[in-house]
């Protein structure tokens, strides 16, 4: 298949134009570089032998995305693009809510245009809220998310539903994934977020590397075994497996709608479990500091996979040391991200 992946040079969405080639797919990438770098693809194309068209320009500027949609042909699209940090959404909701939701209708509008009716969509665990019990599952209802940038992906998700429902030739994914950590096990591409990072991850591995003094743990008082909150870690490598996998059962699934999936491991690790973990695979000690709760976050997020095992025969393989292996690779490895 001919694929569009918007947001492809970020970090998920590098991972998962990696996979991609490596099935066989043909790719192109639009990416407006806000928080990605076009050194991200560039290494793909060495990792994989394959080639990778670029093109550079916000989806909010529909003239030029309908043109590319008129001339690419593809048989259809991976949405990767938007804002995905909490708490600058919580910081700068209008941001958030103006460029996710926006860019999101220009997409379809563009898709629908041309005839491309098969879309996988970059959702969140988020979109579950407060109040649903964990593990979450799909079929929970109503999606409530707490934050400004889960609350976008409620209402994309409600747009893309009823987009299916209008129209029964849209074949459309819904995946929702929890924290994705690690990088391709070469080192070659990771995770290399612009400025002081959001996610966990990259900012224990800037700590490790020497970028950073020292982790802030935000909150040890939660309803947890150590106090810290426990979240759902996934593989990078084994998110974009899903990624690819879901398209390809769109791809053969005729009337199928919208339809969401989880993907994660099932499992609850802590901040303080991945601090230790991490300390083993770099051999170097994590000094943190505890800090208030952030506003947004939960006490604990965690999937039950199971629909995305049965439907889609895909299931987690990596665990929390692997990650924390391939994720110290790259940082060691690339110790100023792509800008070295």
């Amino acid at each position: 298949m001919k694929i569009l992946v918007t947001g492809g040079a970020g970090y998920i969405g590098s991972h998962t134009v990696l996979t991609l080639l490596e099935k066989g797919h043909e790719v192109e990438v639009v990416d407006n570089y806000d928080n990605s770098s076009p050194e991200s693809i560039r290494r793909v194309e060495r990792l994989t032998g394959g080639s990778v068209v670029l093109h550079e320009f916000d989806l909010r500027e529909e003239e030029r995305l309908t043109e590319l949609f008129a001339t690419g042909a593809y048989d259809a699209v991976i949405h990767f693009a938007g804002l995905k940090a909490v708490g600058e959404s919580v910081a700068e909701p209008a941001l958030y809510y103006g460029t996710n939701l926006e860019s999101t209708l220009s997409l379809v509008r563009a898709m629908a245009a041309s005839a491309t009716r098969t879309l996988v969509f970059s959702s969140s665990a988020t979109v579950y809220g407060e109040r649903a019990q964990v593990p979450y599952v799909e079929a929970y209802e109503p999606l409530e998310a707490n934050n400004p940038y889960g609350k976008t992906k409620v209402m994309i998700e409600h747009i893309l539903g009823d987009l299916a429902a209008a129209d029964d030739s849209w074949r459309i994914g819904l995946l929702r994934y929890f924290n994705p950590v690690g990088a391709h096990p070469s080192g070659e591409i990771g995770e290399d977020p612009a400025g002081i990072p959001n996610n966990l991850t990259p900012y224990i591995s800037q700590v490790a590397v020497g970028r950073l003094a020292s982790l802030g743990v935000f909150g040890d008082d939660y309803d947890t075994p150590d106090g810290t909150g426990l979240r759902d870690y996934i593989h990078v490598m084994d998110l974009a497996e899903g990624h690819v996998v879901a398209l390809e059962h769109l791809a053969a699934s005729p009337g199928i709608g919208a339809r969401a999936w989880n993907l994660g491991t099932g499992t609850g690790t802590s901040v303080l479990e991945v601090v230790a973990a991490f300390e083993k695979a770099s051999g170097v000690e994590i000094p943190y500091e505890v800090k208030p709760r952030r506003a947004g976050d939960l006490a604990r997020s965690y999937a039950d996979a199971s629909r995305a095992k049965d439907e889609l025969g895909w299931v987690a393989t990596r665990g929390i040391d692997e990650m924390c292996a391939d994720a110290w690779r790259w940082q060691s490895q690339n110790p100023q991200g792509y800008r070295a």
